[in-house]
């Protein structure tokens, strides 16, 4: 056993670690709402959530220069809010009992992908001040909650027309800053404990190579196919988790 895992649980771990890494890369999320749930049946929801900021914040380090230049202006008001309302998050999971943790989790991976199903709006729309703070706010409270800042995010950019390349780079600008907050947050409230970094260190050699896999594909499909696969990837997430939730 490493870090009282199983061979086995290890093994889930480390291909759900490798598959959600290439989806990251490609979409530029679903890193944290495809890998919290299938940690959260091995390990405590709460450690889950610490180990994919953990996991989120050392990826983000890989090519943080490029994606930083490419992210909208929107990107960085939202990670500002987010970082700010992360520790509320945290709180609240610390207070919640481990098996609602569970369903809403699981509710939060469904509630994203019905959210991407909404009509997009309309051609040149511009989100005002109101909608970039809420957006930022629900993010940093699922941060800290579910280790999960992708389901008011990925809406706000994916309903828009704009290019993948713009809402790639925005949306990994925000999640580099999400997880900053969630590791700190849980540090700061005691909420982490040792064994979180040292489980993100035994998985980061497969989200490293996912991450990069799914990166060379991405530009090697069109528009609507990479549309058409962040709203599969996070209809698959929800599914999966819900399918988990009723087998734990």
């Amino acid at each position: 056993m490493a870090l009282g895992l199983t061979e086995i649980q290890l093994a889930v771990a480390l291909a759900a670690a490798l598959g959600a890494a290439f989806v990251r890369g490609l979409a530029g999320f679903g890193m944290a709402i495809l890998l919290v749930p299938v940690l959260g049946l091995a390990i405590p929801p709460a450690e889950a959530v610490v180990v994919a900021n953990w996991l989120g914040l050392l990826i983000g380090f890989v090519g943080l220069k490029q994606i930083l230049g490419a992210s909208e202006r929107s990107a960085f008001v939202i990670s500002g809010v987010a970082v700010a309302a992360t520790p509320l998050g945290v709180w609240l999971l610390s207070v919640t009992d481990p098996s609602l943790a569970r369903l809403l989790i699981a509710l939060i991976a469904f509630g994203s992908f019905l959210l991407v199903l909404l009509p997009k709006k309309p051609a040149h729309y511009a989100p005002g001040t109101a909608e970039t703070g809420a957006t930022g706010l629900a993010s940093g409270v699922l941060t800290g909650f579910a280790g999960m800042p992708g389901p008011p995010v990925v809406p706000f950019y994916l309903r828009r027309e704009i290019t993948p390349q713009l809402a790639r780079a925005s949306m990994m600008t925000i999640f580099m800053a999400t997880s900053f907050a969630g590791v700190g947050s849980a540090l700061a409230l005691g909420v982490a404990t040792w064994r979180e970094p040292l489980l993100a260190a035994l998985l980061f050699p497969g989200v490293l190579l996912g991450n990069w896999l799914g990166h060379m594909a991405f530009g090697k499909v069109s528009d609507a196919a990479w549309r058409s696969f962040t709203g599969g990837v996070l209809g698959l997430a929800a599914a999966a988790a819900l399918w988990k939730l009723l087998q734990a």
